[in-house]
């Protein structure tokens, strides 16, 4: 987006999805956008989103950051009740040049994640064009990232987003090492490209989510009624066999923290990888494979962490991927270290 934009323009500029951290976090980790915002004469609208909402769900409104908003860009943040609606059409409207208006939490409606045309066509109606600074959100096709750029032109990329990718590139392609990666995720299938490249890259290979199961089971080990993608078992094995062949140390949890039931308030406790017992399912890493982790963390240089370590919408099932099970470690430890959704 270094192309100049004339003063009166709106433009729309979607953030990363709000994590549920504490707000002191988050509000530190949002530092980097007003570099995009103050960079624009123009005024500007921000749909950014929050958790996993079943509809209007007053924890997941964006009210809470107002202040510190405001406080970052040096100007008064307007914030929206809703995402798009007449409301959000007059704010917009009366917006100065400079001015920002935070729209309230665009997954508040079923049709964002459905990338739903005239859902996108009424987000876009309040800007003249978009800019994506939000490198863990590029890949969604959503109304709010993929929809609305059917409808505003130009759509470009920030430059915090730039400047991920570039760090991104420089990490990957030229890594200090040892290099260590962090895969996670529900399903193997998903993230097949992702392990088959980094297998030709990096020193340790981590592994977390819902997809060890299907490397547990390719290798023999009961699993309960965990996630298994029966059709991957193959390739799961076929994994496991070419980090040996390169030498590279593929690492799997040795306890995990299982339940009774996919839910909340399930029933939990901490088994060996190799004991989840016939009707109970792993939803997170246990306390040991964290250590574990760690230790082999502690010889690295470069660190790249892409996907969940368990059910981290449920809190009992969190800890595996909270930042705060990991902080110490990477932030005391001078690593280059590189966090994806």
């Amino acid at each position: 987006m270094e192309e100049p934009y004339t003063t009166g323009s709106t433009m729309m500029m979607m953030i990363n999805k709000i994590y549920e951290f504490s707000a002191p976090c988050f509000f530190d980790f949002i530092k980097a956008r007003p570099t995009t915002t103050r960079s624009m004469s123009s005024s500007g609208s921000t749909p950014p989103f929050q958790g996993r909402p079943k509809g209007v769900t007053p924890k997941y409104s964006l009210k809470p950051l107002v202040p510190r908003l405001s406080e970052l860009l040096g100007i008064q943040v307007v914030k929206a009740e809703d995402s798009i609606g007449p409301e959000v059409e007059k704010l917009a409207a009366s917006l100065p040049d400079g001015g920002v208006l935070l729209l309230e939490n665009v997954r508040f409606y079923k049709e964002e994640e459905k990338n739903d045309p005239e859902h996108a066509k009424k987000l876009a109606s309040v800007a003249d064009l978009f800019v994506n600074d939000a490198f863990g959100t590029a890949h969604r096709t959503h109304a709010s990232t993929e929809g609305v750029t059917k409808f505003l032109r130009p759509s470009v990329a920030g430059f915090l987003l730039q400047k991920e990718l570039d760090y991104l590139v420089g990490a990957v392609s030229n890594p200090k090492k040892p290099f260590a990666a962090i895969v996670g995720g529900p399903k193997v299938s998903s993230k097949i490209g992702v392990i088959e490249s980094l297998l030709e890259k990096v020193d340790y290979l981590i592994l977390g989510g819902g997809m060890i199961f299907t490397f547990y089971k390719a290798q023999g080990i009961s699993v309960g009624s965990s996630l298994v993608e029966k059709d991957k078992l193959e390739l799961a094995t076929s994994l496991i066999a070419k980090a040996k062949a390169k030498g590279v140390s593929l690492l799997l949890p040795t306890d995990v923290i299982i339940a009774d039931k996919f839910a909340p308030d399930a029933n939990n406790k901490i088994v060996p990888a190799s004991s989840i017992p016939d009707g109970c399912m792993g939803l997170d890493i246990g306390p040991d494979s964290i250590k574990t982790f760690n230790d082999a963390l502690d010889t690295t240089q470069t660190i790249i962490w892409n996907g969940p370590m368990g059910v981290f919408e449920f809190d009992k099932f969190a800890v595996g991927t909270e930042v705060s099970s990991w902080h110490s470690f990477l932030y005391i430890n001078m690593f280059t270290t590189y966090i994806g959704s």
